[in-house]
């Protein structure tokens, strides 16, 4: 078992996900990495970590398949023994177009992982973390959108929709557990500079709107973790059930 606190990134290869892992190592935690389908590149943030002195290991696994998500916690429980922290990062975004062109499949895939794989990670890591349950507590963090308040209209409503289903999801729960020692809270980030919007299909989408928001530019990954690092340290002791914007005024 590790000395230091430990965190658990979910889609954690790459853009949000990749940053906030570099930076909770930078800050004492040992990381583990799950990610869906790219092992080169989670490897590569593991051995980013382990070269600079730091913990890290890569798990693979869809956090929509409920299997995937037991396997998960059940190789941290063997590598570690205890989880502090679980940042719920993992979540996908489809191709832009109105509602009336999206299939059903589609609306199942984002639900699958934005949503229930959310909340499939969050009941393992409660289950852990409870003091209810022998553990000493810890913090969730959910990677939440601001898509989720302005709807994201003739675009991906449905990635809008489930990122409000996060926010509503972080509020419920905060309250469940807080008397068991665990945080729960969300960012919400903005336009910020990740391949997610190539995955979208407008990967100059930060380049064409990025001028246009009130700070006059998109943020970035590290941004976006410095936030996440905040609500899951003990300088956040008193925050729960808060959304944090990550917009830049959006």
């Amino acid at each position: 078992m590790p000395t230091m606190k430990t965190m658990l990134i979910t889609g954690g290869s790459r853009g949000i996900g990749a940053a906030t892992a570099l930076l909770a190592a930078n800050n004492g935690y040992a990381v583990c990495i799950n990610y869906a389908s790219n092992a080169a590149a989670a490897q590569n943030v593991c051995d980013t970590i382990i070269a600079s002195g730091g913990q890290a290991f890569a798990v693979q696994g869809d956090v929509a398949i409920e299997a995937d998500v037991l396997r998960l916690f059940a190789t941290i429980d063997a590598q570690w023994g205890r989880l502090d922290v679980l940042v719920n990062n993992a979540g996908v975004l489809e191709q832009q177009m109105s509602l009336a062109t999206m299939s059903a499949a589609r609306l199942q895939r984002v639900f699958a992982t934005n949503v229930i794989g959310t909340m499939l990670c969050a009941r393992e890591a409660v289950n852990r973390m409870s003091t209810e349950q022998g553990g000493v507590g810890g913090a969730i963090v959910n990677v939440s959108s601001v898509a989720g308040r302005l709807g994201a209209p003739k675009q991906y409503v449905d990635y809008a929709a489930s990122k409000g289903a996060v926010d509503s999801f972080t509020y419920g729960l905060a309250q469940e557990v807080a008397s068991q020692g665990i945080r729960v809270n969300a960012v919400a980030p903005g336009i910020i500079d990740t391949d997610i919007h190539a995955s979208g299909g407008d990967p100059q989408r930060v380049a064409r709107i990025g001028a246009g928001l009130p700070m006059q530019r998109a943020g970035t990954a590290d941004e976006v973790a410095q936030s996440i690092l905040w609500l899951a340290s003990d300088a956040a002791s008193y925050v729960n059930g808060s959304v944090l914007d990550v917009a830049g005024g959006r």
